[in-house]
């Protein structure tokens, strides 16, 4: 296994970043080898048992080089447009642009398990950690988001992740949002991977602003470019009862993110940020991946933006960052607080309140536009 910090070196003589903390309080005001069998899509290989003995598939070459393109520094456009509408007086809402300057650097290339972080660059050279992407080969199992900040380990039948791929995506404090397991297609000249659909709780661009569903159902798809590469998101705007059930579906969306590479552009407070922080970010991926792994899910203590966690990961990142020394038991010590198991039924009003449907809970009313930074804005309206 091959674990990378950093795609190349990071660049001598660049300004120095701000301060996370201040980057993630503007977002928070605004309100993004073994055999298969040994793999769970959503948490880290080495907290997993030992494989059963079998022979393996094959990984195919051409899917990995195609999840490894998709590294690189890029200027990124954010496209989400409203199209079919399915509610009697439901109407269509204003479509959503945005952009911004984003790199993807390697996390780890194993040869069933690639990991991709991106990171957003903005005025004045700040830097906040953005999503992340988790590719794995023939998962047996996957996260899915099963009710208001709950999500739940379940199997992946054998015949639909045979010769597939699971991407699983990660909040900003690499908390889960959703997976998808499909194939990559290479017939027609351009590698295009397509997940089935699955669940997906609403992105900051939606429950910052809005309060009438509370589930998107998704279907992805991810195509590499000359250029670059592109996510195609068709997304249906989903009213969820607390069971799983649906009681209706309000809209289609289309969502559209085209990466294309760029040269010229400062991304070397980018590269030292990660250079910085890539250890205390492995350790909070293993703080999740444990918790995952133990109780076969998770459930957030928290409101529906999950602000504790990402205050307080990118708040330690941003004093690791300056040289700090960080206390390993304040990382566990925020975990303990904030992050459960699905099982627990009395854990303060807030986890009490995910028992109910989600469309019940309290939504914050702020504006993504409201944010100045661009960088902050990006990463509160993804």
């Amino acid at each position: 296994m091959t674990i990378h910090a950093r795609l190349t070196p990071p660049r001598a003589a660049m300004p120095a970043s701000a301060p996370l903390l201040a980057v993630l309080i503007a977002t928070s005001l605004a309100g993004c080898a073994s055999t298969p069998n040994a793999r769970l899509a959503a948490v880290e290989g080495d907290a997993l048992p030992a494989a059963q003995a079998q022979t393996p598939m094959a990984v195919p070459a051409a899917d990995r080089e195609a999840i490894l393109s998709m590294l690189g520094e890029y200027r990124v456009s954010f496209a989400f447009d409203e199209t079919v509408v399915l509610q009697p007086n439901y109407e269509r809402k204003e479509d959503k642009r945005s952009g911004a300057h984003e790199l993807v650097v390697l996390v780890e290339d194993s040869p069933e398990r690639i990991v991709l972080q991106h990171l957003l660059v903005g005025r004045n050279g700040h830097v906040t950690k953005h999503w992340r992407q988790d590719w794995l080969w023939q998962a047996e199992q996957r996260l899915e988001f099963s009710a208001d900040q709950t999500w739940i380990l379940r199997q992946v039948p054998a015949a639909q992740r045979e010769g597939a791929w699971t991407q699983c995506v990660y909040e900003v404090s690499d908390a889960p949002r959703y997976c998808g397991t499909g194939r990559w297609n290479h017939r027609y000249g351009s590698a295009t991977w397509t997940s089935d659909r699955s669940w997906r709780p609403l992105p900051r661009r939606e429950y910052t602003q809005r309060e009438d569903y509370n589930a998107l159902n998704v279907e992805n798809r991810h195509t590499i470019t000359p250029h670059g590469w592109t996510h195609e998101q068709d997304n249906s705007k989903v009213v969820r009862a607390a069971d799983g059930s649906t009681e209706a579906v309000l809209v289609r969306e289309f969502g559209f993110n085209d990466y294309r590479r760029i040269e010229g552009h400062d991304f070397g407070p980018a590269y030292r940020y990660w250079e910085a922080t890539a250890d205390y970010w492995a350790r909070v991926r293993q703080e999740w991946s444990a918790r995952v792994q133990a109780w076969g899910g998770i459930r957030l203590d928290t409101a529906v933006d999950g602000m504790p966690m990402i205050v307080g990961t990118f708040g330690q990142a941003a004093r690791i960052e300056k040289g700090e020394q960080l206390n390993p038991a304040s990382l566990v010590e925020l975990f303990d607080r904030y992050v459960l198991p699905v099982s627990a039924s009395t854990a303060g009003p807030r986890a009490a309140a995910g028992q109910a449907n989600m469309a019940a809970l309290p939504q914050p009313k702020r504006r993504c536009t409201e944010a100045a930074e661009p960088a902050a804005r990006q990463a509160a309206c993804e």
